[in-house]
């Protein structure tokens, strides 16, 4: 039998010789290092973030919903939620087998359940899956189970917690624009355009759209910051040719805004040029999203949050008055409520709480972060 060490040993070499690592634990986010912050405001903070990503998953697409659902999940963890974050990973397991940060992630609550024969079997599942076992490898494609890998991870980082600069952000959401360029490499045709990678491409884009504004933020030179505009420009235009209308949208907002910074620049950027937007308009666009978006309350109020941040103050309460019109039954579209009373003030909350019919439904409460105290 080998000496512990020399097994040790052994793992070490094996971890290295790896293109790639599986699981959310061991990503370098501020999420997992040790917290800097008072333990009351990383939960806080934490569980802002999840209320978040729940929202997230009423809107996600079918192949994005498991980046979301595992994020989910290591959030449970971090709020010493072990089963709630065990039944996560699992749902995902169960749903894709062949998901590989799912079992990493699993394998990991295990361990720390002090469940040793689940936290091996998962390990040995994992090994498997990723051809480590030393016997034939389980059925479909080893390259897009890679790939889907590293966007899962490439999704995690824009949703990381405890950056306590500017610059800290900046280093993270680069580290998730390189892992989504990584999976794409991965899972190059002849994988359906529209399959995962279509998917990841919206999320990616809104990284490269964040990072472009702190680099905007930090005063950061041109040179800096083009790479990232131009690359993500060019996703935009792949993502405005998705069939799905809630993808489409908001590719149309992020342009509106990309097109907004261009004045930014001492001269307009080749990628406006490359993709055929030196005459559009960043009205239009946004127009174009509202559009789109028309009678569908959940894209309407995602926009109307969007413009609310950009300070675009009429813009979101006209969209909040169509998500409104399209359903007005508080309980099932408390959102566009929310996003209105943050424009008009607290008193629009408090007049919509003491409103009659409001009070009338048994089934109506107010999200708890809604507390104002």
């Amino acid at each position: 039998m080998a000496e512990p060490e020399a097994v040790a040993d052994d793992l070490d070499a094996l971890i290295d010789d790896l293109d790639y690592l599986p699981g959310h634990f061991h990503l370098e986010m501020q999420l997992n290092f040790e917290p800097r912050s008072p333990t009351p405001q990383r939960a806080r903070d934490l569980k802002l973030q999840r209320e978040g990503l729940r929202q997230e998953l009423e809107l996600a697409a079918a192949p994005q919903r498991p980046a979301v659902l595992l994020l989910l999940g290591a959030f449970a963890f971090y709020l010493e939620e072990l089963d709630e974050a065990r039944e996560r990973f699992l749902e995902v397991a169960h749903e894709h087998p062949g998901n590989l940060n799912a079992w990493a992630n699993l394998a990991h609550v295990y361990g720390r359940l002090g469940q040793e024969e689940e936290e091996e079997a998962c390990a040995a599942r994992l090994a498997v899956l990723m051809g480590l076992a030393g016997e034939p490898e389980a059925a479909g494609d080893p390259q897009l189970r890679a790939a889907r890998c590293l966007a899962e991870q490439g999704y995690a980082h824009g949703f990381d917690v405890g950056c306590l600069s500017p610059e800290e952000r900046a280093r993270g959401l680069a580290a998730g624009i390189a892992l989504y360029d990584k999976a794409l490499g991965y899972g190059q045709p002849p994988h359906p355009p529209w399959g995962w990678a279509g998917a990841c491409h919206q999320p990616h884009l809104l990284l490269g759209h964040r990072l472009d504004g702190i680099f905007l933020e930090l005063g950061s030179e041109e040179q800096k910051r083009l790479p990232a505009f131009n690359r993500t420009l060019a996703l935009l235009r792949q993502v405005l040719k998705s069939e799905d209308p809630h993808r489409r949208a908001l590719a149309w907002c992020y342009l509106g805004m990309l097109l907004e910074r261009k004045d930014t620049f001492s001269t307009t950027p080749m990628g406006i040029h490359d993709c055929g937007y030196s005459v559009t308009d960043p009205l239009d666009c946004f127009g174009k999203a509202i559009e789109i978006a028309k009678n569908q309350p959940p894209i309407l109020n995602r926009l109307a949050k969007i413009f609310h941040f950009l300070g675009k103050q009429d813009m979101a309460i006209g969209t909040c008055n169509m998500a409104l019109d399209a359903l007005r039954e508080p309980e099932l579209n408390w959102q566009a409520y929310c996003t209105r009373a943050k424009r008009r003030g607290l008193a629009m909350l408090l007049r919509l709480v003491s409103n009659s019919w409001l009070k009338q439904s048994s089934h109506f409460s107010l999200p708890k972060f809604w507390d104002f105290r």
